[in-house]
Parts: structure tokens; C-alpha cells; sequence
């Protein structure tokens, strides 16, 4: 089947106002609250830096500039073009690499909901084949996915109806996503019976549970799958092993203890779970590119 690489002209239109619609919302950069708990905008006046961070399941479409996620080597890009859908939580890295203060890095942030999910698959049957690949992906923007998005984003101007027409809008957003190219990915995560849905609920244990010491024999009964099938399918779908997993996440979360409360590295390395100080300085440094009173420093710094 040959694919259409034509550049609708619908598409154009529609970024340039998704663009002036964050632009208004987001008046400084950072992640900025909507009146739509689910949805986040977000802003950035210039390129950053590779910043590891815990991707929750989410749907980002870029409005103007351009980002990329890396995940075990691989890259993934999303601008006007493409957008993003992580869905299983992740430790990643993020990198804003087109953003200028005349011309700043817009996106639209939507928080994924499986109930909301499931419903939709129930509601219009069987989408897709089933897949078994990565939590993380991006596809090319349709022009039906971004009227939708387009119709959310105006009821942040009339908010009299966001009760009513905020749901259908949603709704419509991440039926979109779901017929499209690579939506049984999404899919997969709210079909119970499914192995990705498994792997997400092993995801979800480990994130629960990251403080306490790893069984993987557990961890596999827990989700009904064998030691062996759970090691090489939660790889399939997260690059990593279910302790490399856990492992990112007390590093995630010292460098949070760090930087939210103040916390000294050895502290920080203490409260998550480390016991040898020099075993934490270096598997800080080999996940955030420094040790962690200096990367953390350089944090502040940039923005002080």
C-alpha cells in the first residue's frame, strides 16, 4: 500500500492557530494548568538541555517547534508534523531542539485516561491488530485529530460549556489516536486480557513499590505471566529489565528529593533505597551526564 506523503493544507491552519491558542495560555515558559484537568500546555523560549525525566502516559502534539524523546538508543521526534503518545509510564530523555523567543517550542499535553480507553474500544469494537512493541511512539497528524483538538482548545473561551463539551471533545481526541496508524499501540494498554496490559501493570507495581526490594518471581505472578516472559516482553516495551526499571526510578526520584526538598546527595541516596553513597554518585552520573551536587547545581542555575 503506497502512502500518501502529501502536506494537507488544512494542516497549516490548524498549527497556526493551536499555536496562538497555547501562545495566550502560556504567558511564561514551563508547563502551565488548564480549567481541563487532563490537559497540560506547555512552553519553552529556547532549546534545553537532554533532561531524563518520568513520562507518565500521555498524548503530546506539538504546535510550533520541535522536541525529541530518546528511549534505549532510539529517537523519537515530534514537531507540527508528528505527535507523541507514551503508553506506559517511562524514565526517558527530552530535549526541546527548535525554540526561539520570537518563535517558542508550543505543545499540548493530554493526560492519558484507560478507562476512557476502554470504553471507546467497547463502544467501536475491535480497531487494529494486536501489537507487543514499545510504550512509546509517534505518528504523523492527521487533519480530523487536530480539528478535535482544536475544538478543546477553543472551550478554554467559553467556559460555561467545558462540563458538557469538554468529555466529547476528549473522546473524539483519543478516538482519533486510536484508528490512526499506530493506535492498537494505545490500545493494547487498556485490553485487560492483552500483554501489553500486563506489562503496564507490571509498570504500574514497580512504580508503586520502587523503595522495597525487587522479586521478579512476584512481579510475574502478580501480573499471571512466567519469570522468563515477563523479563523479555517488559523489555520489548520499555528497552529496559524490570530492574533497570526500578532503578531509574530511585534515581528519579533522589534527583526530585534534591531539588524539591533540599536534600543532600547522600540523604537522597539513603531515602531511595541505596546503601553505598559511591554505587549512587555513579549510577547518577551515568543516567543525568554528572554527579549529583553538580548536576543538581546547574539546575538551579539555569533557573535562578
Amino acid at each position: 500500500m503506497s502512502v500518501d506523503t502529501t502536506f494537507p493544507t488544512a494542516i497549516p491552519a490548524a498549527q497556526a492557530e493551536l499555536a496562538r491558542r497555547i501562545a495566550r495560555f502560556t504567558p511564561t515558559d514551563g508547563v502551565h494548568e488548564t480549567a481541563v484537568p487532563a490537559l497540560k500546555l506547555i512552553r519553552a523560549s529556547a532549546p534545553t538541555t537532554c533532561t531524563p525525566s518520568v513520562y507518565e502516559p500521555r498524548l503530546c502534539i506539538v504546535a510550533q517547534g520541535s522536541k525529541i524523546a530518546l528511549l534505549g538508543g532510539e529517537t523519537y521526534h515530534y514537531d507540527p508534523l508528528h505527535y507523541l503518545v507514551v503508553s506506559v509510564t517511562l524514565p526517558m530523555v527530552g530535549q526541546v531542539v527548535q525554540a526561539t523567543p520570537e518563535e517558542p517550542y508550543l505543545c499540548l499535553r493530554l493526560d492519558v485516561d484507560p478507562d476512557l480507553l476502554g470504553q471507546l474500544i467497547f463502544d467501536s469494537g475491535s480497531m487494529a491488530p494486536a501489537s507487543l512493541d514499545r510504550g512509546l511512539y509517534s505518528a504523523r497528524a492527521h487533519p480530523t485529530l487536530l480539528d478535535a483538538v482544536l475544538r478543546l482548545m477553543r472551550l478554554l473561551d467559553a467556559p460555561a460549556d467545558l462540563p458538557v463539551l469538554a468529555p466529547l471533545a476528549l473522546r473524539e481526541i483519543f478516538y482519533r489516536v486510536l484508528i490512526g496508524e499506530l493506535g492498537h499501540r494505545l490500545r493494547d494498554l487498556a485490553t485487560v486480557d492483552h500483554r501489553s496490559h500486563r506489562i503496564a501493570r507490571a509498570v504500574h507495581l514497580l512504580r508503586q513499590r520502587y523503595l522495597s526490594p525487587l522479586s521478579i518471581d512476584l512481579l510475574a505472578s502478580e501480573v499471571h505471566m512466567s519469570t522468563s516472559s515477563l523479563h523479555r516482553q517488559f523489555k520489548s516495551v520499555t528497552t529496559m529489565s524490570p530492574l533497570q526499571f526500578q532503578k531509574q526510578l530511585r534515581l528519579h526520584e533522589a534527583r526530585r528529593l534534591m531539588l524539591v526538598e533540599g536534600l543532600e546527595a547522600t540523604s537522597a541516596a539513603h531515602r531511595v533505597g541505596y546503601e553505598s553513597p559511591s554505587q549512587f554518585n555513579r549510577e547518577y552520573k551515568r543516567l543525568f551526564g554528572a554527579p549529583p551536587r553538580s548536576e543538581v547545581e546547574r539546575i538551579r542555575a539555569t533557573v535562578a
